[in-house]
């Protein structure tokens, strides 16, 4: 789709700008400016205020003023690069203009002697004397109204300067087109949002402090908004709008599971069953995501999920990121596929000559039901006889590609995927907003809550003395450290001191050593003896946290635990509080806590909602540090703040499905404006799926 003519001068090169040169141009690349319309979301990050005084009488020093003055005598530096000063007196004082490595000629024709000038910059005392050390404006009175009254501040980097950047801007807003409105016009009358062009003129000169409050700020947010909100909107519709498979159940395999089952599923997981098979039943692709916290039984809906495409005469495929996850996943579902009467296989990079030959030809040939696998199943000789449903397990440790590519295996597969970090409202929206999603937010009855306790390090021989007793009692607890090994510039724990350091304490044999260094294949032979009772204490780094299933494991030690994120100290309790028994987490930390340490500690202990602590993750960290932007393909807004603004952008993406309803193919008024819009905040995805809709 070609860039429409009104924004080619916006797309045009930076030089073409007011003082922006070769040089000047490569610097803006750093603050992420590389053609004239990037300018125009640089909005400022503060200003100052220029507004008039009678006097510097009227301001307390340090203070920036401005003031009109008459210029007296220059006082030359009395030596090389010293202060040059020139002596002016406003309506009621007299004080200093300094000047440092300035030429006299220059300064003399700047500041005539007995004419008047307007000066604006900080005004400080210096020996009892008032003065102002290179002011940023010199004008004539006739010039003044050339200085606004708040001077905005913008983002600099190293080659740029704020006269610069003010200038450009100024450039780039004088070649600004009035554009035809993207927004609903109801929703901006309510708002009281200006036009987009005027928006754009008042953030810059915004005639007091900038605040995301302002009219012109809130508008301009929504419009970023409403583009990345669009994008994920145009992407669901076109997954839609390819034709999926009918895949309908009959239920006879998924009540055989039920039954062998020693609980009732909860009312979240029948809901988010019925869900998935509505959309898998629909005859348009399925692209949903099931989102649950802790031991909130996503599995079970997933192998439900997977027995519809069987049910229905299809396969189905379940990937997770580790082979001990996928290892494990086979572990936990083969008795609930034998009492379905379904072959289950698992698929890695360890299957090798005749064995995997052999797994290929039944999976091609349909007598593999379900296929369980790492990213191996995406090789390319991995073929299915018919392949309905792709789950994929932890959504955020694969990429965008990657999941388009396993749904491609089959004649548009479904695809569901799972995620067991509860997602702040707002992110979902932001990351997930091209899926259907499905929340389990109840545990299965009988679930005990687990103890959890905070102790400083020091108290680290008494925690051991206590895991010397629940391991003669038969109790088997994980020991998870920051570090593998030790290190001279950072002063944590380490996996493998901590290992050989209770290995001493508890007996040889009793004490296994799991962390990302390991070969595969003694990472698992780790983990299998934990899981078999072999070893009784697990040593590991943060490769634990999310999946493993250890139900006789009863105790979380977490070693340093103020150095983790909150999301991840959630996930590394979960592991325990999986069985019959009561279950503990004991965090030890190394006083003094930060302010930041100390509150992610406090809400850990306080509660085991994955949700809440999600949403208190987001407070503290914010959304970029929560989900890093490059694996979660979560957008960089340049204006908007989804922390903070999650309301306006959920009134954004309701607009956008409103707007995609009525005009599909954005050809009407409005669509037309909005394709405009999308051209300017690159949204190529969208523009991408605009031109081969």
């Amino acid at each position: 789709m070609s860039r429409p003519e009104p924004l080619f001068p916006l797309f045009a090169a930076l030089e073409t700008l007011d003082g922006v040169g070769a040089k000047t141009a490569q610097a803006f690349a750093a603050l992420d400016v590389t053609r004239p319309k990037d300018l125009l979301f640089l909005l400022p990050s503060g200003g100052v205020d220029r507004s008039r005084r009678a006097s510097l009488r009227d301001v307390v020093p340090p203070a920036v003023l401005t003031v009109e003055v008459e210029v007296g005598a220059h006082q030359p530096a009395r030596r090389k690069g010293g202060p040059y000063r020139v002596q002016v007196r406003d309506a009621q004082a007299d004080w200093m203009l300094v000047f440092f490595h300035a030429r006299a000629d220059y300064l003399q024709k700047l500041l005539p002697t007995g004419q008047r000038r307007l000066v604006s910059g900080r005004v400080e005392f210096f020996d009892g004397m008032a003065q102002m050390v290179h002011p940023d404006h010199v004008l004539r009175p006739d010039e003044a109204g050339d200085l606004p009254q708040w001077e905005p501040v913008y983002p600099l980097t190293a080659g740029v300067t704020q006269r610069v950047v003010q200038k450009a801007v100024a450039s780039a807003l004088a070649r600004t087109p009035d554009l035809p409105d993207w927004i609903d016009p109801a929703l901006k009358t309510r708002e009281g949002w200006p036009d987009w062009r005027a928006a754009l003129v008042q953030a810059h000169a915004p005639g007091t402090a900038p605040s995301p409050g302002d009219p012109a700020r809130q508008r301009l947010a929504y419009d970023e908004f409403f583009a990345h909100q669009l994008t994920l909107s145009l992407a669901r519709a076109r997954m839609r709008r390819g034709k999926g498979q009918s895949s309908r159940g009959t239920g006879a395999l998924q009540d055989k599971v039920l039954k062998s089952l020693p609980y009732l599923p909860t009312g979240a997981q029948s809901r988010a069953v019925a869900e998935i098979a509505a959309d898998m039943g629909s005859g348009q692709r399925m692209n949903r995501l099931l989102q649950g916290d802790v031991g909130a039984g996503k599995t079970l809906v997933a192998f439900l999920a997977l027995l519809v495409a069987v049910e229905a005469g299809g396969q189905g495929v379940l990937m997770a990121p580790t082979e001990i996850l996928a290892r494990q996943h086979l572990e936990s579902l083969a008795p609930l596929a034998a009492a379905a009467g379904v072959r289950v296989e698992i698929l890695t990079g360890r299957d090798k000559g005749a064995e995997r030959a052999a797994k290929l030809a039944d999976l091609a040939a349909g007598r593999i039901h379900i296929l369980l696998g790492t990213h191996a199943v995406f090789q390319k000789d991995v073929d299915f006889a018919d392949l309905r449903l792709a789950v994929i397990d932890e959504q955020h440790r694969f990429g965008v590609a990657q999941r388009m590519e396993l749904g491609a295996k089959g004649q548009a597969a479904d695809v569901l995927v799972m995620t067991a970090t509860p997602i702040p409202r707002s992110l979902a929206l932001a990351s997930y907003g091209d899926m259907d999603v499905s929340v389990l937010d109840e545990k299965p009855a009988g679930r005990k809550p687990i103890r959890t306790a905070v102790l400083p390090v020091a108290r680290l021989d008494e925690v051991v003395g206590h895991l010397r007793k629940a391991v003669a009692e038969g109790r088997q607890a994980y020991w998870v450290c920051p570090l593998v090994e030790e290190s001279e510039v950072v002063d944590l724990a380490s996996a493998v001191e901590r290992f050989q350091h209770l290995r001493a304490a508890l007996g040889e044999g009793r004490v296994g050593l799991v962390h990302g260094q390991m070969p595969p294949a003694e990472k698992d032979a780790a983990m299998a003896d934990f899981q078999a009772g072999r070893t009784q204490v697990l040593v590991a780094t943060t490769v634990i946290e999310v999946g493993v299933n250890v139900p006789a494991a009863t105790i979380m030690v977490i070693e340093r635990a103020e150095t983790f994120g909150l999301a991840q100290l959630h996930q590394l309790r979960g592991r325990v509080g999986r069985g019959e028994a009561e279950s503990t987490c004991l965090m030890l930390y190394q006083p003094p806590l930060t302010e930041g340490g100390e509150r992610r500690l406090k809400v850990i202990r306080e509660t085991e909602d994955g949700f809440r602590i999600a949403e208190e993750d987001l407070a503290l960290r914010g959304a970029g540090d929560l989900i890093g932007t490059a694996q979660s393909g979560l957008p960089r807004f340049r204006i908007a703040d989804m922390e903070r603004q999650s309301a306006l952008m959920a009134t954004a993406q309701m607009d956008a499905r409103a707007l995609l309803t009525l005009d599909p193919d954005l050809t009407g008024p409005r669509g037309r404006a909005a394709r405009l819009l999308l051209w300017l905040l690159d949204q190529d995805r969208a523009i991408r799926l605009l031109s081969v809709g």
